[in-house]
């Protein structure tokens, strides 16, 4: 189904075809930085990677959604050594180990090997059910969420996208240099037209 041509989905289509040229087949991996909305991903960036995944849709592609949101640490992990601080918070909101076996390790990988897209309901603060998914060879992942330029993440994507009107945490900047290493940067501060951000420097 075609989507209607606003500037919106033109300029996501241009994005669309910015990630095609560097990863033109095989799976797919690109992660959409939503910035940090004082203790979770802002609301625009999750609308952003959704609207990036229906034009991908669009174009064909069988293409997954996630967010770091569902691989979030427990509140009682995060507080066993005393109250949370924005730099605990970095530090260990997320499980990066189960994001890694359960969703990008096997969807990177590729063949039959099963991914689930979410792991945990922070709201409830309690694991979710295991649901496992298969994808084809060409599949693409889009997932939002804060901090995915990290150093121990970086590598996982063949795409990264940075929306410079969102608010980041002081220690994922300090640590991670986001808007350095990320693929692009996007002004998404009016939503009817998202446009490129200029790089520093």
């Amino acid at each position: 189904m075609m989507l209607p041509p606003t500037p919106r989905v033109l300029f996501l289509r241009q994005l669309l075809g910015a990630i095609r040229r560097e990863a033109p087949v095989g799976r797919v991996t690109v992660a959409v930085d939503a910035g940090s909305g004082g203790g979770g991903a802002s609301a625009g960036g999750v609308t952003f990677a959704d609207d990036l995944a229906l034009v991908f849709r669009e174009a064909g592609a069988e293409t997954f959604r996630a967010s770091l949101g569902g691989f979030h640490n427990s509140r009682a992990y995060r507080t066993r050594l005393g109250p949370e601080t924005p730099e605990s918070y970095y530090r260990e909101a997320y499980d990066y180990v189960t994001l890694r076996r359960v969703l990008l390790d096997p969807f990177r990988l590729g063949g039959s090997a099963g991914f689930q897209t979410t792991a945990f309901d922070a709201p409830r603060d309690q694991p979710v059910e295991a649901r496992w998914l298969a994808a084809g060879q060409d599949a693409v992942l889009i997932i939002d969420g804060e901090f995915p330029l990290r150093p121990s993440l970086r590598r996982q994507w063949n795409a990264s996208v940075v929306l410079v009107d969102a608010p980041q945490a002081a220690a994922y900047v300090e640590d991670a240099h986001p808007l350095e290493f990320a693929s692009y940067l996007v002004d998404d501060s009016d939503p009817s037209h998202p446009r490129w951000a200029p790089r520093e420097g």
